[in-house]
């Protein structure tokens, strides 16, 4: 009875040190042989640029291989996506892709590369919600009151710039709303959340990451998020679809690969993100962000990029907004 109990306890060891261990060792999966570059289309200290050098590290320990995070910014994070769609296949160099990718396929008359097909979309990293927000002496104090305010009077939204997100959620709005809200972009996150405090703008349209500083310090007001249910970190706002049903967008960042890269690359690395999403310090700092650790298989993360292109694509030309 004992030698049967000790050899039980003995496999029960060794079956859950195996379990410890990273997927990709286990699996004897791909494993890099060289240092990753990991491109982010945008400069350091912004969002996708943080997000990337938070799950770096953990990526590369897993991997047995540094991940290098290389801030290749211009013209709207097209230079980085240009430089991976016409990187090797091997998987030594990697695109944080933006949820911009979609606007920007929906915006660009013409792109250096494919948009959907050049690109191996491995998984989504993280979510958030865009939030719309207010000064906090607006009279506007819901959604309803921002559709019914347009409807009587020239309104005005911010953004980051033409052909964001958050431009062309606003268009979004106008478009299901029939109204015509004023489209005024600035070329960064803070000046469009400035003059909204200012009161010179009536709407700020931005990501929960950056709105969320200004709603805790009662700069802003949030009066909606664009996510299908509430939000915790924004306990009592609504969401814009409880006025607007067909209104459901969640921004994102993901890891894309080359389109020649072969899928058993893509599998490994899928599971190393899922590892690294999993760890509890890695979620709770994406969620001090205001999104949350978001994997999905490549398959889910394309047809997510192919059906907002779809949607912004009809935004745009429903809006008759001009491609550049």
């Amino acid at each position: 009875m004992t030698s049967t109990i000790s050899r039980r306890h003995t496999l029960f060891l060794s079956l859950g040190a195996l379990a410890g261990l990273p997927a990709l060792a286990q699996s004897g999966a791909w494993r890099p042989d060289k240092p990753i570059k990991l491109l982010v289309g945008f400069a350091p200290g912004g969002s996708s640029d943080t997000v990337a050098r938070l799950v770096a590290p953990k990526l590369g320990e897993l991997l047995g291989q540094p991940v290098m995070v290389e801030n290749r910014a211009g013209a709207g994070g097209a230079l980085a996506a240009d430089a991976v769609a016409k990187s090797p296949g091997d998987g030594l160099t990697w695109l944080l892709a933006p949820s911009g990718h979609s606007t920007m396929a929906a915006m660009r008359k013409s792109l250096p590369f494919r948009p959907v097909t050049d690109f191996a979309w491995t998984t989504t990293l993280t979510t958030y919600p865009m939030v719309i927000a207010v000064a906090p002496n607006s009279p506007i104090r819901s959604m309803a009151d921002v559709i019914e305010t347009a409807r009587k009077r020239p309104l005005s939204f911010s953004s980051v710039g033409v052909g964001t997100a958050h431009h062309l959620l606003g268009e979004w709005i106008n478009s299901e709303q029939n109204i015509q809200m004023l489209h005024v972009p600035f070329k960064g996150g803070t000046a469009a959340a400035t003059e909204v405090i200012a009161g010179r703008v009536d709407i700020l349209i931005e990501t929960m990451t950056a709105a969320l500083p200004f709603v805790q310090s009662g700069q802003l007001r949030a009066v909606a998020v664009s996510t299908a249910t509430p939000v915790a970190v924004m306990p009592g706002v609504p969401t814009v679809s409880s006025v607007i049903p067909s209104l459901q967008y969640e921004s994102w960042l993901g890891v894309t690969l080359p389109g020649t890269t072969p899928p058993a690359i893509v599998s490994s690395l899928n599971a190393a993100i899922r590892t690294t999403l999993a760890d509890p310090a890695i979620a709770k700092r994406l969620a001090d962000l205001g999104g949350a650790a978001a994997p999905s298989t490549p398959e889910a993360f394309r047809a997510r990029v192919e059906s907002e292109i779809a949607r912004f694509s009809r935004v745009v030309e429903s809006r008759k907004i001009e491609r550049e």
